[in-house]
């Protein structure tokens, strides 16, 4: 079976399978019940109320009947793992269920029955929880019943962080994807809050105070495939930060995350003041919509910008011009003046991006605010200057005030690594708006992010211990209602201090807050940083790859750390090939070589995909690989046509599935996400990414729903139950002992 390259978006889509958290199921206790899954979940509603650590639940499930018969159905609801439950209360299309929680041991005897008796693995990870159990009701053929539970739940805290999961995924209980799942929460505390931080989903987060934050994620004909986690921290003052750490192994580095979040303001306080030059492509190339969102998009920048701040507008072709000689401060009246400047910019001419970008940054005096450049073009250098490092280079000499520069590329005509070439010299990024886009929308969802800086040039360190590949690169300034998210590795566990400084206005600031590197830990619940870390790791090998050359090493570690965490690129595809070989580590270095050649290729649909893929590894601010496909590969719909150079048509997703584009129907993972693991489907069978060839050969041989099994799984821990819910063979290394659980004999 050969996998084109381009294909990986599919295959980064169905490695998301279930970690195997289940929310409430139903179990059909006909002795008669025909095999397999006939209920589907057509709604999910979750409700949630966080006060002071104490969260109180409402979920509402609606259940139909797929099959012909009347389902006999039990209602169960696996517990969290973390926080004490209370006070459930169950109702049946509104009338109250009688019901009980069963604890950990009697629950245990519960899922087992269910394992043998229905021989479906799912419910094995939860053999160490406890159960909320009812009595049987029946849901007849084609209709649905809805289902809704309430209770208390006393969430997880550690020191100042304080931790929210409820538990999704159905995936291994519906005959189909949930039709809709929505989830609100509300979260008031008596201490304010900082920082918000969803770890496994791109949830909307809305900070109305210190006090008060709304958390709400939604999405459509989905198969949730793992807890919903988001933590949230407290502290006192005018900046709140905490760290979250992760250590696998004591031999090898640990993993942090520094979440910063300053106060939120009054409306009435004082916004800080800054310095914006806005650069305005107005080529021949950008005439008819593009040049109208261009002007209103600049109206609205315009618009955003506050009182005392400096800023100025360059307009170029070939020729370059400038709203005033120098930084105007801002006011009505110059707004108004801007404005009425920004409704006459016409179009014509060809690109002089050297010059405009040399005359925008020479155009600022001073640090003692931070100056932002932002940069619009959509189209190549035809004027001035035409060499891509050349243009860079310059505009680095150029930026002697350390201005971060915001690249915004319009369409595929642009040369995409120049324009990352540009924001990546100059302690900025780059985003790419693709033709179908509105223009005006995303500059606007930028101008928004830049409203008061709270903390500029930001440092961080933590005394007490080397860090290393810390990421980014260049950390970006803290603005009101904003908040940094930093990752990188430790040597040296135990207490350390975080320090954090910067300059609000002329003046340097230094925040100081305690801290814990953890040491060794597999069974902490912050196993997301590594994978965070790592999955920005890939961002900046591929960023250096594109910018610098291709090398051994670092086509070595891109390899290994795409196997590893499962994080498959556009150049590390071929692993999901069930023929591909893991551990023959010089042909996997080949073929990725000879993928990453596709990086020659700078403009164009390929081009400037490449670089929206590379951009949203950089910038991925949780582990969920999803997050990754839709800002690269979805966004910019990038498939490969096997050949490395002009991109086709791939797959598409449906019902949670990826299909092929002529409708030949699902297109089967080989490559599984669960938990902290990786596995990797060879001859039949799932492959653990931590067994090595020789140890698969002496594995103990364990028959999947016997004796031996229940035995194994009574014996090892939740987190290590669920790698024992394939419904195929699989090959896992458990602490040190290596498993092959084979499917039973019929």
């Amino acid at each position: 079976m050969k996998i084109h390259q381009g294909i990986w978006l599919g295959l980064v889509a169905l490695s998301l399978t279930p970690d195997l958290s289940a929310q409430g199921l139903i179990i059909d206790r006909r002795p008669t019940a025909p095999p397999g899954r006939n209920y589907e979940i057509r709604e999910v509603m979750v409700d949630a109320q966080l006060r002071d650590q104490v969260a109180e639940v409402r979920v509402s499930q609606t259940f139909h009947n797929s099959g012909s018969g009347t389902i006999e159905a039990e209602y169960l609801f696996p517990l969290p793992e973390e926080g004490a439950i209370e006070n459930m209360v169950l109702m049946v299309d509104g009338k109250e269920m009688p019901g009980r929680l069963l604890p950990k041991d009697e629950a245990r005897k519960i899922y087992e029955e269910i394992v043998r008796s229905r021989r479906d693995p799912a419910l094995v990870e939860y053999m160490g929880r406890g159960l909320y159990r009812t009595s049987v009701f029946p849901i007849p053929p084609g209709a649905d019943r809805k289902v809704t539970l309430r209770y208390t739940q006393l969430c997880k805290r550690n020191h100042e962080v304080i931790e929210f999961v409820y538990p999704f995924g159905t995936q291994k209980f519906t005959a189909k994807p949930v039709g809709k799942l929505k989830l609100n929460l509300e979260i008031r505390s008596k201490e304010p809050i900082k920082s918000v931080y969803c770890p496994t989903d791109d949830a909307e987060i809305r900070k109305r105070d210190d006090h008060e934050v709304i958390v709400t994620y939604e999405r459509r004909d989905i198969r949730p495939d793992k807890d919903f986690r988001l933590v949230y921290t407290l502290s006192e003052g005018a900046l709140g930060a905490t760290v979250l750490s992760y250590r696998p192994e004591s031999s090898e580095d640990g993993y942090f995350l520094v979440l910063a979040s300053p106060e939120v303001k009054a409306s009435d306080a004082r916004p800080r003041s800054k310095t914006v030059v806005f650069v305005l492509d107005r080529s021949g190339s950008m005439s008819g919509k593009k040049i109208e969102q261009a002007r209103n998009a600049l109206v609205g920048l315009l618009n955003n910008l506050r009182d005392d701040d400096l800023f100025n507008i360059v307009v170029y072709d070939d020729r370059i011009e400038s709203f005033k000689p120098e930084l105007q401060r801002y006011s009505s009246e110059s707004r108004a003046e801007a404005q009425r400047y920004v409704a006459n910019i016409r179009e014509g001419g060809s690109t002089n991006i050297d010059g405009a970008l040399k005359t925008a940054l020479g155009m600022l005096s001073n640090n003692d605010r931070p100056n932002y450049v932002l940069f619009l073009t959509d189209g190549l250098p035809t004027a001035g200057e035409l060499r891509e490092i050349a243009i860079a280079k310059n505009a680095k000499d150029a930026n002697r005030y350390k201005a971060r520069l915001f690249a915004f590329g319009v369409g595929f005509d642009v040369n995409a690594r120049l324009l990352d070439r540009l924001s990546g010299g100059n302690a900025g990024v780059s985003e790419y708006v693709k033709p179908d886009e509105d223009l005006e929308r995303s500059l606007g969802r930028f101008s928004a992010k830049l409203t008061s800086p709270a903390l500029a040039d930001l440092k961080v360190e933590l005394s007490g211990t080397d860090l290393n590949r810390t990421y980014p690169r260049d950390i970006p300034d803290l603005f009101d209602g904003g908040q940094v998210v930093w990752v990188g590795r430790y040597r040296q566990s135990g207490q350390t201090k975080l320090r954090l400084a910067g300059k609000v206005g002329t003046e340097t600031r230094s925040f100081e807050f305690p801290a814990e590197l953890a040491s060794s830990d597999r069974s902490s619940g912050y196993q997301f940083v590594e994978k965070l870390w790592a999955i920005r790791r890939i961002g900046d090998i591929i960023d250096q790859i594109d910018l610098q050359g291709n090398n051994k090493e670092l086509t070595d570690e891109l390899v290994a750390l795409s196997t590893k965490h499962g994080i498959l690129t556009p150049y590390t595809s071929f692993l999901a090939d069930e023929t591909v070989n893991l551990h023959a580590k010089a042909d996997n270095r080949g073929r990725a070589m000879e993928s990453l050649s596709r990086l020659s290729v700078v403009s164009g649909r390929d081009g400037v995909s490449q670089r929206g893929i590379k951009q949203s590894f950089n910038q991925a601010q949780n582990a969920a690989p999803s997050s990754i496909s839709s800002g690269g590969s979805t966004r910019y719909g990038l498939q490969g046509s096997g050949s490395g150079g002009m991109m086709a048509a791939g797959p598409v997703t449906k019902g949670g599935m990826m299909t092929s584009p002529n409708g030949g129907g699902p297109i089967q993972p080989t490559v599984r996400q669960v938990g902290a693991k990786t596995f990797f489907k060879r001859n039949n069978r799932w492959i653990d990414v931590d067994v090595k060839a020789d140890e698969e050969a002496k594995a103990i041989v364990v028959e999947q729903f016997s004796e031996a099994y229940f035995t194994l799984a009574r014996s090892q821990s939740a987190t290590n139950n669920q790698f024992l819910t394939f419904e195929d063979e699989v090959v896992v290394n458990l602490d040190g002992k290596v498993y092959q659980v084979n499917l039973a004999k019929k």
